[in-house]
This record gives structure tokens, sequence and C-alpha cells, in this order.
């Protein structure tokens, strides 16, 4: 490692700000991430998907995709591990980098480590450091002790955004559809549910997945990259080995200047010496102190005073605050007795009575639900003997009013109006739907199949010359449509303004 090259600043992290540290490294370098994935994924998933198609396997591509994904995941590592140490590679550079790293690494990432969720972590680990494979297993387990809560967290989070990102896109389709064709949509929606939805639907939803995949991939890469990094950091202490790199540099280029002052201070003696001056002479009687006093002058330190100040100096408690301490204890020391809390008497009858009236209060609560039950068995008690016996038959739905009409009359506004004032609004919105059936497949031109549902009629009603007439029928079939299935029946003004309407588009007589 050229840890002295590094690009980032290395110190001890936590791991959520380990993980920011390697997103930030992906969007520092998301030009040379995103175009050779694209170059390379994007060719990929087209080839998988035709085949797919031929073979009539449509399902087959995504477990594809999802399967290679650790093979992709060499692009954004290998430029994210270059970078950190220097310039980021170039797209060719990167390309032609996949032809030949790390593949010694892939097979155990495609075969029975693929299900692993601390991918992320691990992938550094073999792709980057080359350990022997007897000792990789336990390099994994080093690396990842500490963090293994984070890396998992890690991966369901980016497998969720890659979700949400995906129904974003279905999301957007839904909104792009008009209003008028909801209902319809809806029912081919659960109709794909139940049975095999068309081919181009399912490859549509693979794109938006690998859609997803390749927005959220990349950083799902660069944060396991991050903490990668500071497991290095805490466990082989980077940053102070850098630290100590970095004050060798400093002491070697100033090495020059040390050098010349410790020769300097060598050679100040001599060189005093021969320059005329002479040392301070030692004090050996009165004389010559007065003499070096008088030559000197008040600069001269007197030798005991010095000793006496230092002295003092050194037995002040600031200086030394250390004491000795002198006391007599027994040698046999009286046990100490328990504290033993006064007795109050009044105050435990207190609470006495305080628990006997709780108890009776919740004697009487409970007699009075055993009476309620007791008292409104009736209404439960059948219902209970239903639930545990598991054959409780549900009560007869009156289809009579919902069923439409096999004969319609020849004045079919007179009769449904009659219906309607019978209080048989069911039965009279039937037969209106029923009429609007005959009239739209004259006049579109079509035979619909017995039992043609409302859905194949509103597609059936597209082919009516009249815009108009369109709108009408496809009023009629949702009135009758919340009526027969959600019990919303119009109001007496709507029926009477639907009926108006559906008499003039379609010939009935007022």
């Amino acid at each position: 490692m050229r840890l002295e090259s590094l690009r980032v600043e290395l110190r001890p992290r936590s791991p959520w700000e380990a993980v920011e540290l390697g997103t930030a490294l992906v969007r520092t370098n998301a030009r040379a991430i995103w175009m050779p994935w694209l170059l390379i994924t994007l060719p990929v998933f087209v080839l998988v998907n035709a085949a797919g198609w031929a073979l009539g396997m449509v399902w087959l591509p995504w477990l594809v995709m999802w399967w290679l994904k650790p093979l992709f995941d060499r692009i954004p590592l290998y430029v994210l591990s270059r970078a950190v140490f220097g310039e980021a590679p170039g797209t060719r550079q990167t390309l032609t980098a996949q032809w030949r790293w790390g593949w010694r690494a892939m097979w155990p990432m495609l075969l029975w480590r693929r299900f692993s969720p601390m991918r992320a972590m691990t992938l550094p680990v073999d792709l980057l450091e080359g350990v022997e494979p007897k000792r990789l297993r336990e390099r994994r387990c080093v690396l990842v002790t500490g963090v293994s809560g984070t890396t998992i967290l890690l991966t369901l989070t980016c497998f969720g955004f890659i979700g949400a990102l995906a129904m974003s896109g279905v999301s957007l389709a839904m909104l792009l559809v008009p209003f008028e064709y909801l209902p319809e949509l809806r029912n081919q929606v659960w109709l794909f549910m139940e049975y095999q939805p068309p081919a181009w639907l399912v490859v549509v939803l693979h794109v938006l997945v690998w859609g997803g995949t390749s927005v959220i991939e990349p950083f799902y890469v660069g944060a396991g990259f991050g903490l990668y990094l500071n497991r290095r950091t805490q466990i082989e202490a980077w940053d102070v080995e850098i630290a100590f790199r970095r004050l060798r540099a400093r002491l070697q280029a100033g090495a020059t200047t040390l050098l010349l002052v410790v020769a300097m201070a060598v050679t100040l003696p001599s060189h005093a010496q021969s320059s005329g001056m002479c040392p301070l002479p030692q004090v050996k009687g009165e004389a010559e102190a007065a003499t070096l006093k008088e030559v000197f002058g008040k600069s001269l330190v007197d030798e005991g005073s010095f000793k006496e100040a230092v002295g003092r100096a050194y037995r002040d408690p600031l200086l030394r605050p250390k004491k000795k301490e002198v006391r007599w204890e027994k040698r046999h020391p009286a046990e100490k007795k328990e504290f033993e809390p006064p007795q109050m008497k009044w105050l435990s009858r207190l609470l006495e009575s305080i628990g006997l009236i709780g108890e009776i209060v919740l004697w009487v609560v409970l007699g009075a639900l055993v009476l309620a039950l007791a008292l409104t068995a009736k209404r439960w008690w059948p219902w209970l003997r239903g639930g545990l016996s598991g054959r409780q038959e549900p009560p007869p739905v009156d289809v009579t009013d919902a069923t439409l009409p096999e004969i319609l009359p020849d004045d079919i506004a007179t009769a449904a109006r009659a219906l309607w004032r019978e209080g048989r609004p069911r039965r009279a919105l039937a037969l209106l739907y029923r009429a609007s059936v005959e009239v739209m497949a004259e006049r579109a031109g079509v035979a619909l199949v017995p039992g043609a549902t409302e859905s194949e009629c509103l597609r059936a009603s597209r082919r009516m010359p009249q815009s108009e007439d369109r709108d009408a029928f496809s009023r009629i079939v949702r009135v009758w449509q919340y009526a027969a299935y959600a019990q919303r029946l119009p109001e007496d003004a709507e029926f009477e303004t639907l009926l108006g309407t559906l008499s003039q588009r379609f010939g009935w007589a007022g």
C-alpha cells in the first residue's frame, strides 16, 4: 500500500461515516465508473434478454443479470481502488483490466458465496489483497468483525432502493394512462397476476430493474470499499503510520539544517577561546570573590544563596505535595450494625387496608363482567359456536336484481324508470346496461361472445364512430360496475340525467 499517496483523510470513523466516505468517492469518480459500467452491462443485458425471448423463458434474463452482479462489481471497485491512491483510470484502461483482473476470486463469488450478504465488505479483500486461499477466510473474518450488522443493513437498504426505483418507473407509466382507461388497466393487471403476463411486459420490468441496479450498485460497492478502508485503518493504524511517514519526510527535509546547528554547537567553545574570550574563573577565596564582584558587578551569583533558594523551592508544598500522616486504628474494629428503619405499624395497616379494598373492587368488576356475559349469551354464543366449529355458513346473497334481462322491452326508458320507482334500482341499471351493450355491438359492428365482461365491452366500444356514443357507453358501464360490485347506487337526479343521455344517444323512446 502506498499510503503516502492516499487522496482521502484516513482516521478512525464510525461504520456509517465510512459508508458515506465510500459513496462520496463514487460521486467524485462518477464518469470513470458509469461509462465502463454501461459499456459492459448494457450489451450483456440485451444479449441475455434476446436469448430469453428466443427460448421462450423471459424470466431467465433477470436471474442471469442478478447472478452476474459480482462480476460487474469489479468495475467500480477497480476504479475506486486506483483513484484513492492517485488519478482515476480511464474508460479504456478499466475495460481492458476486466479481461484479466480478479477472475480467480470470482468463481467462489458466483457459486457457493453468491448469497452472502457480506459481499460489499469481502469483495475488496478477495480482489485487492492477494492473500493466500488458506488465510483468505481468516482475513475476511478479521475485517468483517464489528461491521457485519452495518454490512447486512447496507445490503438490504440498497436492495430496497433498487425496488423503489423500479416501482417508480411503473408509477410513472401509470400516471400517463388516461383516467377513463384506469378500470380496464386494473382488470388487466389482475389478469396478468393470475395468468402468465405477456413477454413484452416482462422485458419492460427487466429494463426497470436493470436501470435501478445500474444506479444503486456502484454506490453499494463504494460503501463497502469505505468500510474496508476504515477497518484497515482501525486494525493496522494507517493514520498513525501516515503521520510518522510525514514526520520522517519533514525531518529528512531539515536534516541539513540540523547537522549545521550541531556542528556550530560543537565548534563554539574552541571558537570562543580563539577569539580571546576567557571562561568564568572559579571563586577560591575572599580576595578573588571581591575582585570578581568588582569586575562583574551584581551579575555574579552567590553559590550559597543560590543553593538556599533551590532548597526553599523544593520544599514548596505546591511543587512536592507529599506528606506523612500517622494515626491509630483498632486491630479488631467492631462490626457495623446495619441500619434498621423504625417500625411504623400505622403505615403497614394502611397499606393492608388499601390492598384489601383493591381486591374487593377487582372481585366486584369480575362478577359484573360474568353477569354481563350471562345476560348477553343469546347474542354471542351462536356466533362463538359457529366460529369454533369452522362451518359458518355465509348469508345468502340476493342476486335477483343484479341479473341481466334476457328479453329487452320495446320502451327501454319507460321500463327502466318504472323499475327505479318501484325500488329496484339495480334491476333498472341492469336493463340500461344490457340495452346499451346491444346498441354498442350493432354500431361498432362486433359480435360479443356469451358472458363478455365489462372490460371486453369497453374495448369493443372503441370501434363506434362517434365519440359521444363512446362516452355515453363508458358512463353506463362505470355506473353499472359501481352498483353491481361496490353497492354504490346513483342519486335520483343522476339516474334521470343518465337515462336522458342514453335515450338521446341510443334512440330509445322517452
